[in-house]
């Protein structure tokens, strides 16, 4: 199904950073190396972790493949070219040049492609792009509650290989420390986010110690570097090999963070933290669980914490425990930021959202903090282990980077205006290995993979949904509007009274006058002596610079109409946005300002089709459910005025 329609803006991002304010002069003060370290503790959490469940679940009860040397040395040479085609090469190499002003993500790459243009004047073509794209970005969520479950539950298995007295308890332990992690985030983690860039630098170079151990014991195992172990694995296997892509993108599975994460630390400091540090230890810890597997096959088990002698098992298990936390927190950071973006672009109804941070953009909110929770300590409680979670893990990514790879070729064509030859070749060696993995993924639908798929479905409908519902009110306003023209030319007829003080009337369209000030007329016969007709602008680039946020156009009657705009990434502030008019003659008094918003009361016509009758139910669900714009936006309760009416969809 294709959007019917649009909000104006199109686009979000679906990550957000604990450290630095996109954007801001402190992140253009640091150097490339102080990014590349932010860089270590933010984006490469994910990707960073997976060495702790990814090359077990190659050999997993689920996968079927017996573990052979040949095995061995097929799998750690699919592993390692998954990373280097993926990650080095398809996301580093060559998606991270398509930005939007900097800012990069699926949604970057949705907005570019959108290029401005409207329902109206949209092709059919760029409309399924764009719903595919909104699609990839539902997919994200599931990505966002699996894995902390996954990461924190691998990580506490690791207490198992120290003594099997701890086995029993690594469920409980996990769902502890989920509902701690979960527990925390209404205080914020702008005081601890310092200290995630030196632990994760001492993750990668205590996993990359511990490969290098084990390689020097076989170091024939670095033999699978050659792709031709790869080639020869699916020579032995078959048809049935493929099924082994599905454990092998658990390595690949942070790979869209390097990309979302972008418009926060640049193309340089994230390629410099992922060649000089991430890549290398990575590379050495899959070989190392190799070498280990070609010497002890006893030690599948759990061959990444095999690695380490048993005296430094439990530290590590305590290392991998932070790692795997500051990987689920860059994940829910991630979704909270999703949804904040979601609500201002007008693709999820407004919901209470805080900041947890005077002068940082770190947000919480707390009704998704909730959905995250339970989500987690349900997959753990069903899933019970890190191997069987696996079989739900991977769906969300691989489908993810296959739309993106879709619409990179797209940008490639028609604004970098590559040759058809470049832009569909690239873009088919990429859709090879996306959909490889893609195809090996769905293989897991009926062991959990149908997991995933379900939240996108069910959030990629709330979000068309109501993108479809407000676009609809948006046109029924529109159609409804009376000129500003006329209706001053109305005041110069009627002499309408004024009484003091200072009018505000929220308004979401900029070429007529507000239905509820006509309403305010009609019933009170009486205008302030000062009128602000306030829209609230979101646009498609990441961020509006101060000098252009507030545009201010005086009219006659002493009316003013102000335009507030926005970008995707920042959060409106109405009070903000009123100060800044007291240079331009607007007299604000504090109490003497009246806020007038429009309540409107939705019915619904009879519909036959029983599909739009569903949609119109469902958006109506949305509406009773959605925050009150005073809320929103923070107006003070004892200056707000709504005047109800009833609109008929």
């Amino acid at each position: 199904m294709v959007l019917s329609a649009w909000p104006r803006a199109t686009s979000f991002e679906d990550r957000t950073i604990v450290f630095l304010e996109p954007g801001s002069h402190a992140a253009k003060r640091q150097s490339t190396p102080a990014l590349a370290l932010l860089t270590i503790g933010v984006v490469f959490g994910d990707i960073g972790t997976s060495p702790i469940y990814a090359f077990k679940a190659c050999f997993g009860p689920d996968i079927g493949i017996p573990l052979t040397p040949r095995a061995v040395y097929g799998a750690l040479s699919l592993v390692i070219w998954a990373l280097t085609l993926t990650v080095s090469v398809k996301y580093i190499a060559f998606i991270m040049r398509a930005d939007n002003n900097g800012a990069g993500g699926i949604l970057a790459l949705l907005a570019l492609i959108r290029d401005g243009r409207t329902r109206d004047n949209m092709p059919r073509t760029i409309a399924i792009l764009v719903s595919l794209g909104l699609f990839g970005a539902a997919l994200l969520y599931g990505d966002g509650m699996i894995t902390p479950a996954i990461s924190v539950l691998s990580a506490v298995e690791g207490l198992g290989v120290a003594t099997p007295h701890f086995t029993p308890y690594a469920v409980p332990i996990s769902v502890l420390i989920l509902l701690l992690l979960f527990d925390v985030q209404k205080y914020g983690t702008h005081r601890v986010g310092r200290v995630f860039g030196p632990i994760m630098v001492v993750w990668f170079l205590a996993i990359g110690a511990l490969g290098v151990t084990q390689i020097a014991r076989a170091p024939m195992i670095l033999a699978a570097i050659s792709p031709t172990y790869a080639v020869r694995f699916f020579i032995d296997h078959g048809l049935h090999g493929a099924v082994i892509l599905g454990a092998v993108v658990l390595a690949v599975t942070g790979a869209e963070a390097l990309y979302a994460d972008m418009g926060y630390f640049g193309r340089r400091p994230i390629r410099l933290a992922w060649f000089a540090l991430v890549f290398p230890t990575l590379l050495l810890n899959y070989a190392g669980q190799g070498a280990l597997l070609l010497r002890d096959p006893g030690a599948l088990d759990n061959p990444f914490y095999h690695l380490a002698p048993s005296v430094l098992v439990i530290p590590l298990v305590i290392l991998a425990t932070a790692a795997t936390i500051i990987a689920s927190q860059a994940l829910i950071s991630g979704a909270f930021a999703l949804t904040n973006q979601a609500v201002q672009l007008g693709f999820s109804p407004r919901m209470e959202i805080r900041h947890t941070a005077p002068e940082s953009e770190q947000i919480y909110v707390p009704s998704v903090n909730t959905i995250l929770t339970l989500g987690c300590v349900v997959l753990v409680l069903a899933f019970r282990t890190s191997t069987a979670l696996g079989a739900a893990y991977g769906i969300a990514v691989t489908g993810t980077m296959g739309i993106t790879t879709i619409l990179f070729v797209q940008i490639a064509r028609t604004q970098w205006k590559w040759s058809p030859a470049a832009a569909y070749g690239l873009g088919a060696l990429f859709s090879v290995v996306d959909l490889s993995f893609l195809g090996a993924n769905l293989l897991k639908v009926r062991y959990g993979g149908w997991v995933p798929i379900a939240i996108g479905v069910v959030l990629w409908t709330l979000m068309t949904t109501w993108a479809w519902g407000r676009a609809c009110i948006t046109t029924l306003r529109r159609k409804a509007a009376v000129p500003l023209d006329d209706f001053f030319a109305r005041l110069d007829r009627e002499h309408v009274p004024r009484v003091p003080g200072t009018a505000i009337y929220l308004t979401s369209h900029s070429d007529g006058v507000p239905r509820v000030l006509l309403r305010e007329l009609d019933v009170m016969h009486v205008l302030h002596s000062q009128v602000v007709l306030l829209s609230v602008d979101n646009e498609e680039r990441p961020r509006v610079p101060d000098a252009e946020r507030v545009t201010v156009t005086r009219c006659p009657h002493d009316f003013y109409r102000v335009t507030a705009r926005y970008g995707f990434l920042q959060q409106p502030d109405i009070a903000s946005a009123i100060a800044e008019c007291r240079p331009d003659g607007i007299a604000l008094s504090g109490q003497g300002i009246v806020y007038f918003l429009n309540g409107e009361r939705l019915l619904l016509a009879r519909e036959r089709n029983p599909l739009k009758r569903w949609r119109k139910q469902l958006f109506a669900v949305l509406v009773r459910n959605a925050r009150p714009a005073s809320a929103f936006f923070g107006l003070p309760s004892n200056q707000v005025v709504e005047l109800g009416q009833e609109v008929t969809i």
